[in-house]
């Protein structure tokens, strides 16, 4: 028994911790952060006032994971994003390709627990710090635990603010910026007027399910009672639920810090007066069987500080494409602001304005200009609000994060502040967070202790691409399509095959992308017209362009719904067909054409399609193009981009072998393999229904064997992108044998990528 009773005040439990690194914060791109650092070897205390981890993509909020990929609207191909949060998605579809919001939690918590090197604190709020006598460096946090009533003292020399809303950063004294900038101050003609409003409110959510038998709903005297103070109540669908309603959305006239909670009351006023029109209105019979399953008891913020470090990244950067000397991170999702009134806005709920392609993200960006070991992460990065309507997505935010964590590895080996590691070690920064798996655009990289370099490399086949074989599947045109290939010199004639249900004409393009690495066909190289009558025809364009670079030829046939093209069951790493659709969810309606000078570009929207659809047309080549060799294996990239950039066996080798051999023997104790995961798929992570577990294209099985034949490590039942194999002991060898396999009868078996230590 425990009898207390004191006259002075007492002080609550404290525990004091240290750490390499502090970072404040738990949502994707602080738990991407954690996991990362914590793997490249720094002691990690990770800071959540939540009690779960991921933020705004957690069963508190349940807002999908998006970035680069935008569901795939775009034409940003094979974007998704790398390193850990690839990780995370991959095996969030292997183990969870429903959904389910609640076993997404249990991926997060699982992967950061599996780390030794990581402390986790839940339910744990910073509420101060102290700093160093010079104003400068922060020297400790403290916070607290509601839950088991601890306060936590916690020292590191480096910290990072991946909070949201930067509570860390502001209590340092970090420069920071809230709203948004004047046209003026840096030329971006997408800058918002206050009638538009300068934030981003927050949304809640809400899940609905139909329960089979007649349910009644009352409304919480709170509701929201007439609903046509919304504008877009007629747009509401019994059918819609969760982030699908994202537009519920409020609070961007508000402080959005300091008044959430006045914000969130009104948005549960929104959501319950919602509910309450589609079950009592009459007008959603469907609804009577329909109850409330969840509503969300936390808003999803989009904005509120934004921290200045030595760049801000502004809306030029984003649609330019601007190449940065010292990328560390990408993003791909469009200039993305929302009208402040939100919901009672008359206003659409987004305008959105996409660029050509991925774009750079500086470091330079994720460290505090003024406080010299603060770096800053998350959507709170140095950007000014425009640019920040793409920064500001998870996935996006995550790869910010890995930065982050990477940088403060290389910081602590060499003593140094958040700046130097840009200004001394920059080189090294970019191989470490290339090794992890991040995709820098436009920077390459070179390893120069992978023993591949010096390696001959031999492989029992090599996809030489003659031909996608047809199947029973002929579909109309009902949309423009394009076959992707990828080329080099002179384009071989393409034969396709194609049924006319009447007398028409077919109009067939050949096009590529201005720039080689992006892939949006905005250059028409020429135009074949073809008079069809009715019935089947073998059609071969035969064509007379050159391509001086390795890139993709389009090979688009233009929308006509009289004609009926042949497609492919077989899928080839690298290769994709695009469709000139719509997909208003992401503003593509087919062809971006801002009405007035917004400083974005005008050009059409090309996307592939969702699997089980979006199969390759089926074709014959007049020569094959010879793309997928071994010296993809060596070429630093590890992703398809102006090439399929993989080695890829031949379709009929199922058991494909390669051959590492040296001319003097290696002592070898590490290989890492990278496989080809379809960074086409975004693979979100709620409301999305997956038709697969493992993606197609991924390889399964993989055996290593020494030039004695012994098998020194196995790899079996893959689905992930990454994989190491590390030796119990070091082996010495003149040769390396892999032997590799997939399950997928219509996927060649591939290999984006082998490094050997």
């Amino acid at each position: 028994m425990i009898i207390g009773e004191s006259t002075h005040k007492r002080e609550p439990k404290t525990i004091a911790l240290a750490a390499d690194l502090v970072i404040v914060g738990g949502g994707l791109t602080g738990t991407c952060g954690a996991i990362t650092a914590a793997r490249a070897g720094l002691k990690v205390v990770l800071v959540q006032d939540r009690p779960v981890l991921g933020g705004n993509c957690s069963s508190e909020v349940r807002l999908w994971i998006l970035g680069a990929t935008s569901h795939m609207g775009n034409n940003n191909r094979w974007a998704r994003e790398g390193g850990v949060i690839d990780e995370i998605m991959l095996e969030n579809a292997y183990r969870n390709p429903d959904g389910n919001p609640l076993i997404f939690d249990t991926v997060l918590l699982e992967k950061v627990t599996q780390e030794d090197n990581i402390t986790l604190l839940l339910n744990t709020a910073v509420y101060d710090l102290d700093k160093t006598q010079t104003g400068d460096k922060i020297e400790a946090v403290h916070a607290f635990c509601s839950q088991n009533s601890t306060k936590y003292s916690i020292t590191a020399p480096l910290f990072c603010d991946a909070s949201g809303d930067g509570i860390m950063g502001f209590l340092a004294g970090a420069a920071f910026r809230m709203g948004a900038e004047p046209m003026e101050e840096f030329g971006e003609k997408f800058a918002p007027d206050k009638g538009y409003g300068e934030l981003l409110g927050h949304s809640m959510y809400f899940y609905s399910k139909d329960i089979g038998r007649p349910v009644k709903f009352v409304p919480p005297s709170f509701a929201l009672q007439d609903i046509t103070e919304i504008p877009r109540y007629k747009t509401f669908n019994p059918k819609d639920f969760g982030c699908r309603l994202w537009w519920l959305e409020y609070g961007g006239r508000m402080d959005t810090v300091h008044d959430t909670e006045k914000i969130k009351w009104e948005l549960w006023k929104v959501v319950y007066g919602a509910w309450n029109y589609i079950k009592n209105s009459g007008e959603f019979p469907e609804a009577d069987n329909m109850t409330l399953e969840w509503v969300g008891a936390i808003p999803g913020k989009r904005e509120s500080r934004r921290f200045e470090g030595d760049y801000l990244l502004k809306q030029q950067d984003v649609v330019d494409q601007q190449v940065f000397p010292d990328t560390v991170a990408f993003g791909g999702w469009s200039l993305d602001l929302h009208p402040a009134d939100g919901v009672y806005s008359d206003q659409a709920g987004c305008n959105q304005w996409h660029s050509k392609g991925v774009y750079s993200i500086p470091y330079r960006c994720f460290y505090s200009k003024n406080i010299e070991n603060l770096f800053i992460a998350g959507r709170i990065i140095s950007a000014t609000h425009v640019a920040f309507a793409s920064t500001r997505v998870m996935a996006t935010s995550a790869t910010g994060g890995q930065a982050v964590a990477i940088a403060a590895a290389v910081a602590k080996k060499h003593n140094c502040s958040p700046r130097e590691v840009g200004e001394k070690h920059l080189e090294e920064l970019q191989l470490e967070l290339w090794r992890s798996g991040q995709y820098l655009p436009q920077t390459a990289i070179s390893d120069p202790d992978n023993l591949l370099n010096h390696a001959q490399i031999m492989a029992s086949s090599t996809l030489e691409l003659k031909e996608l074989a047809g199947s029973d599947l002929w579909k109309p045109i009902e949309h423009s399509v394009a076959q992707m290939l990828p080329v080099k010199g002179d384009i071989p004639a393409v034969t396709v095959w194609v049924e006319a249900s009447q007398d028409t004409e077919l109009l067939v393009e050949l096009r590529k992308s201005s720039k080689a690495f992006n892939h949006t066909p905005d250059v028409t190289l020429e135009t074949r017209s073809y008079r069809l009558i009715a019935g089947r025809h073998e059609l071969v364009l035969d064509w007379d362009s050159y391509f001086p670079e390795e890139c993709y030829a389009f090979v688009c046939f233009l929308k006509n719904e009289h004609v009926r093209i042949q497609y492919s069951e077989q899928r080839v790493t690298g290769l994709v067909t695009v469709f000139n659709a719509t997909n208003p969810a992401v503003s593509n309606y087919g062809k971006q054409e801002p009405t007035e000078d917004l400083g974005v570009d005008t050009f059409e929207f090309w996307c592939p399609q969702r699997r089980p659809a979006g199969l390759n047309l089926a074709f014959a080549l007049s020569k094959p193009v010879s793309l997928f060799g071994t010296e993809k294996l060596q070429n630093g990239w590890h992703r398809p981009i102006a090439g399929p950039n993989a080695w890829v066996a031949a379709i009929d080798d199922r058991n494909p072998e390669l051959n590492l051999q040296w001319n003097e023997k290696q002592s070898i104790s590490k290989i890492d393999f990278v496989f080809d995961t379809d960074f086409d798929h975004p693979m979100e992570n709620v409301i999305y229904v997956h038709p697969e577990t493992v993606m197609p294209f991924c390889t399964q099985h993989i055996e290593v064997l020494d030039d004695a034949d012994n098998v020194i490590g196995t790899i079996n039942d893959n689905h992930l992108t990454k994989r190491t194999l590390t030796l119990t002991m070091p082996v010495t060898t003149h040769s390396l044998k892999i032997r590799l396999q997939n399950s997928h009868a219509h996927v060649p078996v591939s290999l984006m990528e082998v490094r050997v230590y």
